[in-house]
Order: C-alpha cells, then structure tokens, then sequence
C-alpha cells in the first residue's frame, strides 16, 4: 500500500551510462527484447516507481564502500525492517536508510509537534547493495557548495528559519501545493512517474503535486535567456536507444535546491529490462557546487495507476497555519 495524500514540509534530501551492482544490465533473461515504439525508438511508456531505500549521499557507516556484501546487505535489511515493526510515525525518504544504521526501533516522526500518519500507509521500499544513489563524485557524497552558495543559503522561507508566518509567501511551494520541483528524488513517498511518448515529444507525468513535463524531442535550441520557468525549460533527443533531456532556464523561485539560475540539469533515461528503467541525472551549476554530480536511481515498472495527490484544497490548510501563529502571537502578547 502507499499513500496518496500530502505530508508539510518533507525535508528532501530529494554520468555515464552506468549499471547497478546488483545482477546484470538486464534484469531479467536473456530473450528480453528492448520494446520500441513505431518510430523505432525505445518504449519507455508505462508507471515507473522510485522507492529505493539507498539514500542520496553514503553514510559515514559505509564510507569507502560502493556496494554492500550479501551479508551486509542482509543485516542493514533486517534492520530496516525493525524500524517499521511497531508501525509507529512514517518513515520517509533517506530517514530510513539513517535509522536503520542507527539500531534504532522507532524512528522519530519528522514533525513531533502534531505527529504524523503511521507507517501502515507507507509503500514497501526497494533495496539493492549500493551505498548510495549518488554515482559521482565516486565518494558518493555531494560535492562542496562554493562561497557564493554558502552565503545564499537553502533558500528557505522565513517561517522555516524564525518559526514564523505572516503570508502563505513565507511557506514552501510544495506546503503550498504548487510543486515539488524537477527534478524529484526523493523516494518512498509519491514517488511514481508515468511516461508518455509519441514521436515529437515526450511526457513525464508526475504523481507528486501531478505536475506534467512536457518535452520536445529534437527541437535544437532553448528559450531566450530571459524566459525563466519554474521547472525550467527541457529539451529532449536520444543518444542511441538513451532519452536524454537537457533542462536550463529555470526560474529563481524554481531552482533545485536553491541552485543558480545558470543550474543545467542533464536527466538520461535507459531502459535496461522489462521492469527497469535506469534514471541518471547529473547537475552541473558552478556556481553553487565545485563540481557537477550524478545519481542514478533504478525505477521499477509497476502496474499501480497514479493516484490523485490530493493537497489541502482551496488552501484551507495554509488558513489554519497561518491562524495558528496569529493565536500564539496573542497568547504572547504580540
């Protein structure tokens, strides 16, 4: 089972051609035949799902290790799995991965004030013996932000930082129920992505906040430097039976992770068997990291539909946010 509805606040943490260390290329027998499409380019159309337990940076635990034994991989599952047996507060993204490797049995819910859903309504998680999704640098670690990127901070609202509210502007897109942003890693939680194609152009139709990208196929040339976009502006061409998109011009409010506007985000999507689709994005903004990084998330095919993400409608839920720091500003006597 997996849940359909929206969590505030979820803090995400969110190369060449490469093959995951566990099995081969193929994930399946050897008589699979790479479906194509009339045109006769790869079929990538279906829902792909991204719950990989492996979190985004590799952990002090695993440091040195590209992959995990058998053996290891066994005891971190274990441990996993006692984290969700009380079936206490969801556990989302790469706090899994973190408490796990902790020993922890319950692992605390990322909003302690209220709680949170239990974990009875979180989907099962994909493991595989990788470190980490991150593929490079090969010390599976983000890079260092550069002094510029330090000075400008995460990004975050005010409210995030004083505790404070005084308009919906001081809370997050995704609180707001406009958008997640693109591209989207974090994985566990709405994590589903439907592909469409036809010959000119390709959708990606996310379940997160349902935003659709829409992607022209062999359209050289971006839009004018001056036209920003909140998910910017991507542009799509296949490199042998490899869709890669090319995504620039993104806004300022739209940027990954507080990044630039100068972000260029290089996605490549290979299918490598019947139920995998190999997902590898690459940031390159000089301005904000010291080098340009890759992750590569393997998305298993499922036959679950998208579902509705349901966000508080008509923002009822930000009217109660903000009502609620009016009240303890009263209670204060502000």
């Amino acid at each position: 089972m997996r849940i359909c509805c929206r969590v505030a606040c979820v803090l995400f943490c969110g190369i060449a051609c490469w093959t995951p260390a566990v099995g081969n290329a193929q994930d399946s027998s050897s008589v699979w035949q790479l479906p194509r499409t009339a045109d006769g380019h790869p079929d990538l159309q279906g829902v792909w799902a991204n719950n990989s337990v492996t979190p985004l940076e590799r952990p002090d635990e695993w440091a040195g290790k590209t992959t995990l034994t058998d053996e290891e991989l066994a005891t971190f599952q274990a441990a996993a799995a006692e984290v969700t047996a009380s079936g206490a507060d969801a556990v989302f993204g790469d706090q899994l991965a973190f408490a796990a490797l902790a020993g922890l049995k319950d692992a605390d819910s990322y909003d302690p004030a209220t709680g949170n859903y239990n974990q009875f309504w979180m989907v099962e998680r994909d493991f595989d013996n990788r470190t980490s999704l991150i593929v490079d640098p090969p010390d599976g670690r983000l890079p260092a932000r550069t002094v510029e990127a330090r000075n400008r901070g995460w990004g975050l609202p005010p409210s995030l930082i004083t505790e404070k509210a005084d308009s919906w502007t001081d809370r997050p897109l995704n609180e707001r129920c406009i958008t997640y942003g693109v591209p989207l890693l974090f994985a566990g939680y709405n994590g589903y992505f439907q592909i469409f194609q036809s010959r000119e152009y390709a959708v990606i139709l996310m379940e997160m906040i349902h935003d659709a990208r829409v992607i022209p196929i062999a359209r050289s040339g971006h839009l004018s430097g001056d036209v920003r976009q909140l998910h910017g502006d991507p542009r799509g061409y296949w490199d042998g039976d490899t869709l890669v998109i090319e995504t620039t011009n993104y806004s300022k409010v739209g940027t990954f992770w507080n990044s630039s506007i100068g972000l260029r985000v290089t996605e490549r999507l290979t299918r490598v068997g019947p139920d995998t689709l190999q997902y590898e994005v690459t940031f390159d903004d000089p301005v904000t990291w010291s080098q340009p990084w890759t992750v590569m998330i393997p998305l298993k095919r499922t036959q679950d539909p998208l579902f509705e993400y349901a966000c508080h409608e008509g923002n009822l839920g930000m009217t109660g946010i903000l009502a609620g720091y009016r009240a303890e500003e009263r209670e204060a006597g502000q």
